[in-house]
């Protein structure tokens, strides 16, 4: 049982890098390669986050498992909403995969993805479950305190994000662009890397 936790800690350690360093390339599909190759930027992001939010379920596990000690109630309600976010976002990634490499012939352009409208799953659920752990992170698992202050600001921007696209909606806009420049070029990528670098040596 010891060398299967080790296996799934250096997994998931592995797994949270790719999910970092995914994150990352998803923001420079979407923010930079669009604007010069829309097609490409959306093919590219759409790819990343698809295959972020499949990943990312067995990272939310393995914060289940380290912080289910700390206090079992609040960690399983963070996997949940981490669960329910990594889901979403792989479901819409797939949705936007579909459509870009076999455009319908009639794209209702205007209306949000009926599975994760506006991103309440991607950002707002995700932003949720990563407060959680942040708070949980701090008070125990073996965690550097930095790592749990750093996911609280994720979360608070996951969310702040959502928020953004569901008031303002434009994209072009600093109060859309600001936190979401910020959390998908710097936070999330940093926090996702150095979790995994946490697991993958198996620090308790």
């Amino acid at each position: 049982m010891v060398a299967s936790s080790r296996s799934f800690d250096r997994s998931s350690g592995a797994t949270a890098i790719v999910v970092g360093i995914g994150g990352f390339l998803y923001s420079v599909s979407f923010v930079i390669v669009a604007r010069s190759s829309p097609d490409a930027g959306r093919l590219l992001s759409s790819l990343f986050l698809m295959l972020g939010g499949v990943l990312g379920i067995q990272v939310m596990a393995a914060l289940y498992r380290r912080l289910r000690d700390v206090d079992a109630g609040f960690a399983l309600a963070g996997f949940m909403f981490g669960f329910a976010g990594a889901l979403g976002s792989a479901i819409h990634g797939a949705y936007d995969l579909a459509n870009v490499l076999h455009p319908p012939t009639s794209p209702a352009v205007d209306f949000p993805n009926a599975v994760d409208p506006r991103g309440v799953l991607t950002f707002g659920l995700a932003g949720i479950a990563l407060i959680v752990f942040a708070r949980l992170m701090t008070r125990g698992g073996g965690f550097p305190h930095g790592l749990g202050m750093l996911g609280y600001l994720s979360g608070i921007l996951l969310v702040l994000i959502y928020l953004a696209r569901l008031v303002i909606l434009d994209a072009t806009s600093p109060l859309v662009l600001a936190p979401a420049a910020l959390e998908g070029f710097i936070v999330n990528p940093v926090w996702y890397v150095w979790l995994g670098m946490r697991f993958w040596r198996g620090s308790a």
